[in-house]
């Protein structure tokens, strides 16, 4: 293959696209792009889905870092690492 990236970098990007591939996930980047911080009681909640869930898809998301996780006291709370990552959806959601 000849390519300008080396094939850790295309391996690991690869693994991003596919964490981020799953509607639940694409919801939740979108809702933290515009939310600066949330716990996954509010981003369940807001989405309408068990906690479990929403817990399970943030938890792949965390692994990819593409969320990131700070607690304040008891809870933890929910942010995009990178709005770039909101970009990406963007890009794959225009019509």
């Amino acid at each position: 293959m000849n390519s300008r990236f080396d094939i850790e970098q295309l391996e690991d990007a690869t693994e991003t696209l596919r964490a981020i591939a799953h509607p639940i996930r694409i919801s939740i980047i979108d809702l933290l792009s515009r939310e600066e911080k949330l716990s996954v009681t509010q981003i369940h909640e807001t989405m309408k889905i068990e906690q479990a869930i929403a817990s399970h898809h943030l938890r792949i998301l965390k692994g990819k870092k593409i969320v990131r996780v700070n607690r304040e006291g008891k809870n933890s709370f929910y942010s995009l690492a990178n709005e770039e990552y909101y970009a990406i959806v963007k890009t794959l959601l225009k019509s």
